[in-house]
């Protein structure tokens, strides 16, 4: 089977309507606002703050909370045409994210995870006294807090989305921004970009447009220790998104969040039975190689790597949950970021990327250079001299050096203070290992994180060098629309940002079977053979899940 090929357009619409409207599911709003229509995207919400309420010991009560703020708030409006309100419970429990996601079972709500392994590193959250609430639900922040670690979010419903068609742009920026603010460390804005600007995106990458990001409604923030519940109302009067649709929204989400958590027995064992395609197939990816080599090698060429991809198609007619793969990502997942984004009516996007584009805190940036591959050993002997001969490798250095150098200088045409330490060194995955550099910079203005998102992507590492000259190839070449894989994906915060690039990844629907992508860097030496080795180890975290007696591998273009 092959993915659907007709999604619902998005429309602006009034909030969710009550099962006795008369209307049928299908037709209930699914959405708040898209930020991105307004015609001022230069000023700030009117206010934005963050409401903490006092702690509670299980995720039940939490909810119970939260509703009780909300109906508060509800007849108390704030005297703003536009305002974000995001409201919090500490929870005493420590609550998997994914596993709270697993327990959402409306699909037809927007829905966003993202993580790194054990956390974001280096993204920490202040600590706050929450018995020091005011009468207004405000929390005083201790000047004497802790840090402690944020694991991972998830989100479930959209306060305000972020999606067009046209390349994601200095206005589309700035637009988040305006529901964003240092004051409230916890509020971000969720999402991906496309890998390119072209404009002709196929079905099943409609959905999320260019880009699409979500400040989530409901949203569980996974602690080292403990956890947060979260509910964000977002209203603009000149998006003719009033409070009052905004809170109804927020009250049709909330009525929907599931107050029992399913355990990890829920996600574990899991298998798939089907059949998997290429494009390319075999015949035509040693063709693509040659093709990519000849250009590579021409005197008059000034191209010294591509980055070629493939889309692998599961097809099954066992229902694929993606959230059976993102919990196997995070057990297995090592040092990588694990990522979900799913709009309304839509396929989810997943990965496990082990790549970070960069993060911000305040004027920080930090980068990472990442390129050559290997498998894992299967002893520590052979894993030390598998990893040995990738540091001694010609070609694998030229790719990687390609890759930390054009990172640094993109930085230093932006940043000050740039460093790469280390140099060259290794990353070792659960599966595979990579060569590796951190870079760092400091930048002039906050205002300079769009050009440093839109300079770093895409890297040498998922499209080559030069990148102009690696892009037209990359066009002419293959023959599918990567959409969202090895674009940014991450989030926006009013003081930190961060963003990974989405490889390692997969779209999949929850009927029709999934896409898998994984690319690979064409250097002069390169093998066709090698390549497709490496494109089979870089698949291999999703493949196993797949019954090998039950794989059964067919060719296409």
């Amino acid at each position: 089977m092959e993915l659907s090929k007709t999604f619902k357009s998005y429309i602006l619409c009034p909030p969710y309507l009550p099962k006795h409207s008369g209307r049928h599911n299908h037709q209930i709003c699914l959405v708040s606002m898209n930020g991105c229509q307004g015609y001022n995207t230069t000023t700030p919400v009117e206010t934005i703050e963050t409401r903490r309420l006092p702690p509670v010991l299980t995720h039940a009560l939490a909810i119970d909370s939260l509703t009780s703020a909300i109906f508060d708030i509800k007849c108390n409006p704030p005297p703003f045409a536009s305002g974000v309100i995001r409201l919090e419970v500490p929870v005493e429990q420590k609550i998997d994210a994914i596993e709270w996601l697993n327990s959402q079972h409306n699909h037809l709500l927007p829905r966003c995870f993202f993580g790194r392994n054990q956390s974001f590193d280096p993204q920490t959250v202040s600590n706050t006294d929450h018995n020091n609430v005011n009468g207004n639900g405000n929390c005083n922040i201790n000047s004497q807090s802790s840090r402690v670690k944020l694991v991972s979010v998830a989100g479930v419903g959209a306060a305000v989305f972020f999606r067009h068609v046209h390349p994601f742009s200095l206005n589309d920026w700035r637009a988040i921004r305006r529901f964003l603010s240092k004051k409230c460390p916890l509020l971000h804005a969720y999402g991906a970009i496309r890998f390119d600007s072209s404009p002709y995106i196929v079905s099943e990458w409609e959905p999320f447009g260019s880009f699409y990001f979500m400040i989530p409604q409901v949203e569980l923030d996974e602690l080292d220790r403990s956890s947060i519940i979260a509910a964000t109302v977002a209203w603009d009067d000149a998006l003719f998104w009033t409070y009052r649709k905004a809170i109804a929204a927020l009250e049709a989400t909330m009525s929907q969040i599931s107050t029992i958590i399913l355990g990890s027995q829920d996600l574990f064992p899991y298998t798939l039975k089907g059949r998997i395609t290429h494009v390319p197939n075999r015949k035509s990816w040693d063709t693509a190689v040659s093709q990519a080599l000849q250009m590579i090698n021409k005197e008059d060429s000034t191209l010294t790597k591509v980055v070629l991809a493939r889309r692998s198609q599961i097809h099954t007619t066992t229902y694929i949950n993606p959230l059976i793969w993102l919990a196997r990502f995070k057990v297995d997942g090592g040092n990588a970021y694990q990522f979900f984004l799913q709009p309304p009516e839509s396929p989810a996007f997943i990965g496990n990327t082990p790549e970070n584009l960069f993060h911000r805190s305040e004027l920080k940036i930090r980068s990472e250079a990442l390129a050559g591959t290997r498998a894992r050993g299967r002893t520590e002997s052979l894993d030390l001299q598998i990893g040995y001969d990738l540091l001694s490798s010609y070609k694998d250095h030229n790719e990687f050096a390609i890759v930390r150098d054009c990172i640094r200088r993109k930085l230093e045409d932006i940043c000050s203070c740039v460093s790469v330490k280390p140099t060259k060194a290794l990353r070792k995955l659960p599966r595979v290992q990579h060569l590796y550099a951190c870079l760092t910079g400091t930048l002039q203005s906050e205002d300079d994180e769009f050009r440093i998102l839109t300079s770093l992507h895409p890297t040498p590492a998922v499209c080559g060098f030069p990148m102009e000259e690696a892009m037209v190839l990359i066009k002419k070449t293959e023959n599918f629309d990567r959409g969202m894989y090895a674009g940014p994906i991450g989030w926006f915060g009013g003081g930190e940002s961060e963003f990974a690039v989405g490889i390692r990844s997969a779209l999949v629907d929850k009927s029709h079977g999934a896409f898998i992508y994984a690319g690979t860097g064409i250097v002069e030496g390169s093998d066709s053979y090698l390549e497709w080795e490496e494109l089979e180890l870089k698949i291999s975290q999703f493949m196993k899940l797949m019954k090998e007696d039950e794989v059964c591998q067919e060719s296409t273009i």
